[in-house]
């Protein structure tokens, strides 16, 4: 069995460590502009937009509490504090202990908080030993990192290793027939990589799902419980309007975000590494994030028997026969990648094998981002 571990790396160097978190907060805001991108081609609609968002901005967060937390790494603070671990082969990603860990700091950040020197107060510290003693405030600048850590924490609005299932209302689409969309995410532990699910369902229950007492708490358990990156969308979707007779689900997305390739930071094989490596990008704009997109649509409803005397819906789901790779379990999957112009310069004069059907978001010098 492989050992995972030897590719997680820690973050020591205090700078490459900034630099990491500041790439990573740059990308997020690249992503908005790219749902924004495919709005405008009526491949998502505002909802969706508002969903995929939503979880960029939480995953903004994260990082940014991420960087406070390790903004002092590498540096003599007086305690020993370790170094982000990162997922240097397969994603690129923070491993997903640090999402863990930062979970359980959330639920202790209201008693740090209370226990702390406000931030104020530190600064005012900082500003004596700078005059008074003529010392670089180390210790203090690690006091202050840490305040305004849990500060971020208890704001909450974070992406946790698991995010429960929501719901909305889209319509009626009869009586006692509602449309729902559905959406969760998880931090994948075994890809170290952010996934993001949204399902759309119709409704026959006698109650509206979100207020059911009974039906809502088993959904969301059973599709938190289900959200793993390795069962196909065909094996979730079955095991759904299985368990449940009056909901039937009619599309189901995954959207897997990542890997992130960078010169500096992974070492991942394949062409990618190569077309960083030539681009000689400037900090900052040497990096491709690569993201996945799988969709199950139902093309039919089978009817069968419950019992004596009654029937149940289930879905009958569309799979694609020409899928490359065999027994996909979805109806389609795209492949998608954004990276700056340098890089996309160089992938576009190199043409490796296996970008011929790959979407290119291109983000230009002044941060729009433009598809090739």
């Amino acid at each position: 069995m492989t050992d995972v571990s030897k590719d997680h790396v820690g973050l020591s160097d205090t700078f490459a460590s900034r630099r990491y978190f500041r790439k990573f907060e740059s990308i997020m805001q690249h992503m908005l502009h790219v749902a924004g991108v495919m709005k405008a081609e009526g491949q998502l609609d505002d909802n969706e937009v508002e969903i995929l968002t939503s979880y960029a901005v939480r995953l903004t967060h994260t990082f940014r509490a991420l960087g406070l937390k390790y903004l002092l790494a590498g540096r003599e603070t007086g305690r020993f504090f370790g170094s982000l671990t990162m997922d240097s082969r397969e994603s690129g990603f923070p491993v997903a202990e640090e999402i863990m860990t930062m979970a359980n700091d959330a639920q202790q950040a209201p008693g740090h908080l209370e226990s702390m020197a406000s931030v104020s107060a530190l600064k005012d510290q900082m500003v004596q030993t700078i005059l008074g003693d003529r010392k670089l405030p180390t210790k203090l600048q690690f006091s202050l990192s840490q305040r305004l850590y849990y500060e971020e924490l208890v704001q909450g609005h974070l992406f946790w290793v698991q995010n429960d299932v929501h719901a909305q209302w889209m319509q009626n689409v009869s009586d006692g027939r509602r449309h729902f969309r559905l959406h969760w995410a998880t931090y994948d532990s075994q890809v170290n990589l952010p996934v993001i699910y949204i399902m759309e369902v119709e409704d026959t229950g006698r109650i509206g799902l979100p207020k059911d007492p009974r039906r809502w708490p088993e959904v969301q358990a059973h599709l938190s419980a289900q959200a793993l990156g390795g069962l196909k969308l065909l094996t979730i979707a079955r095991g759904f309007d299985a368990d449940f007779d009056d909901l039937h689900p009619k599309r189901l997305r995954r959207f897997h975000l990542g890997p992130m390739y960078s010169h500096a930071y992974t070492r991942q094989a394949g062409p990618l590494r190569e077309v960083l490596a030539d681009s000689r990008a400037p900090e900052g704009q040497d990096w491709a994030l690569v993201w996945t997109e799988e969709e199950l649509v139902s093309d039919r409803v089978i009817e069968e028997r419950a019992g004596w005397f009654s029937t149940v819906e289930r879905e009958g789901f569309a799979l694609d026969p020409f899928a490359v790779q065999a027994d996909l379990g979805a109806t389609r999957q795209e492949r998608a990648i954004i990276l700056p112009q340098p890089v996309f310069q160089v992938l576009d004069e190199k043409q490796p094998s296996g970008f011929e059907t790959v979407r290119k978001f291109v983000v230009n010098g002044s941060g729009r981002v433009l598809q090739y």
